[in-house]
């Protein structure tokens, strides 16, 4: 009979011990990691109304409100959020952690206690933004081209 009883508590704390590490496992899968490249202060519209409000007719008086807007770059998304409010910083250059929540993403930064959310701008798939900064990079270096016939026919 003790046998019985020990087995029984053995089988519920093994299966405590698997729920356990299941549920940290998921825990720990829902957040990615990102890094902040880029900061500047943008119009909150896209943080504060939804599509109907942005496009739809005539609204009444726009409160004019400066919030950050930065981009997080992941694995394989980029993506371009707006704070709610001006006071809404994160550090730049910095990797950290957060989770998509519906049309927002929720940020958490060096362990803080709680998330602060952002309104999801844009987004584009990592391997055509890179594709797009090269670009940029390669214009900016390349030498300036100059037609000489376009000079040769000012001259004439």
């Amino acid at each position: 009979m003790k046998s019985l009883i020990s087995c029984t508590r053995l089988h519920r704390t093994l299966w405590l011990f698997l729920v356990f590490v299941a549920s940290q496992n998921a825990w720990a899968g829902v957040y990615r990691h990102g890094t902040v490249v880029r900061m500047r202060m943008a119009d909150c519209t896209y943080s504060h109304h939804g599509f109907m409000a942005n496009f739809g007719g005539p609204a009444a008086q726009p409160i004019t409100e400066i919030c950050p807007e930065y981009t997080l770059i992941s694995d394989t998304v980029v993506y371009v959020i707006v704070g709610k409010t001006s006071g809404q910083m994160i550090p730049l250059a910095d990797v950290i952690d957060f989770r998509l929540t519906g049309n927002e993403i929720a940020v958490r930064v060096d362990d803080a206690k709680r998330e602060n959310k952002f309104a999801i701008k844009e987004m584009i798939l990592r391997s055509e933004w890179d594709l797009v900064q090269k670009h940029i990079t390669d214009q900016l270096t390349a030498p300036p081209q100059s037609d000489s016939n376009v000079a040769l026919r000012t001259r004439n």
